[in-house]
């Protein structure tokens, strides 16, 4: 079932010298009950505000925002059922744990009662319910984090909106922390909607993944799907490390993995394609070799990537120049001067 959706959404500021700026250019985008939706992009991207906006923190220029089937342009951020959990956490250094989970159920004249048994119950859910009587001050970046989200979700919200979640915690622990998050929205089954500009974060988090660049809308899939079937160059290289390789070719740019580049010793010769890869040098991770080469077509040489598992035993050395090969189902095709996505053309060798 849809529980959320924006249409057209376009959000226009006024910049310096009076120049608009459009944070969001046309976005339409949806989300369904019990899924994670993660947005992807870099700084500047429209990602923080599109949240905002959903949220009614933001008034769209032009466009639509719907919770449940319903209209909410105009209506304040208390009236929609969204809970918002912002990089800073935002918590009153005044109030107690307890009084911060239960502030948005104050101000919704929520019964005392009421308020204190679902204070309870998100505390129980987040593990910190011995926090309770504490102040933020005296609260580890996770422990904060958790009350933000308990915070959130004593409203029950039907969407849980997420802005850079983990920014706070200690890069060796986002993993794990990432996978606690994602459980506890299994377990909730509520739509949950995550900014990141994390690549990791993005495709580790979400059911899809929407990649935003200067507001627009990119492309919105699977992690798997934007992996394989990416519509134009810039998905292309942000999914995926190493990035997609890019070779020219005449008004196109063939893209392949890293993985799908190969000694052609190790690829069948129906239908693959060849280059000879002039190696610079060897890295050795994990049990892969990364080599890092260039090709050369047409009188220009392209830098790329290949990755080859443990279970490539072909010998190679840096200085020395070896044939290398992709299959042709592994090829993709891209305009060079626009870079989208194009059909597959037939190309030999």
């Amino acid at each position: 079932m849809r529980v959320l959706e924006a249409r057209g959404l376009v959000k226009v500021y006024e910049g310096p010298r009076k120049k608009h700026v459009r944070a969001l250019d046309g976005v339409d985008l949806a989300a369904e009950q019990g899924e994670c939706l993660a947005l992807l992009g870099a700084a500047g991207a429209g990602k923080t505000t599109l949240l905002r906006t959903i949220a009614g923190l933001e008034s769209p220029t032009l466009g639509e925002v719907y919770l449940g089937g319903h209209l909410m342009n105009g209506l304040p951020p208390r009236i929609r059922r969204v809970g918002l959990v912002v990089p800073s956490y935002a918590l009153y250094p005044h109030k107690s744990v307890r009084g911060n989970i239960e502030f948005p159920l104050k101000a919704e004249r929520v019964p005392r009662a009421m308020r204190e048994r679902k204070a309870r119950w998100a505390a129980d859910l987040l593990g910190i319910p011995g926090l309770l009587g504490r102040r933020p001050g005296r609260l580890s970046a996770d422990e904060r984090r958790r009350v933000a989200l308990a915070r959130a979700l004593v409203r029950e919200p039907a969407v849980l909106l997420l802005d850079e979640p983990l920014s706070g915690v200690d890069p060796r622990l986002r993993a794990a922390a990432r996978d606690e998050l994602r459980a506890l929205q299994r377990r909730l089954g509520t739509a949950m909607i995550c900014v990141t500009h994390d690549q990791a974060e993005a495709t580790g988090l979400g059911d899809r993944v929407a990649i935003l660049d200067a507001g627009r809308l990119r492309q919105v899939g699977t992690p798997q799907d934007l992996y394989d079937e990416p519509v134009d160059t810039f998905v292309a290289t942000l999914i995926g490390t190493p990035p997609m390789n890019l070779v020219p070719r005449g008004d196109r740019l063939i893209g392949f993995r890293p993985e799908h580049l190969l000694p052609a010793e190790e690829v069948p010769p129906e239908g693959r394609v060849t280059m000879p890869l002039r190696i610079d040098r060897i890295e050795h991770l994990s049990g892969d070799r990364h080599v890092y080469g260039s090709v050369t077509r047409i009188g220009r040489e392209t830098r790329v990537i290949a990755r080859l598992p443990a279970t490539v035993t072909t010998p190679l050395a840096a200085g020395r120049t070896h044939e290398f090969a992709v299959p042709g189902d592994r090829v993709r095709f891209f305009d060079a001067a626009y870079g989208n996505r194009t059909a597959p053309v037939r190309i030999g060798g």
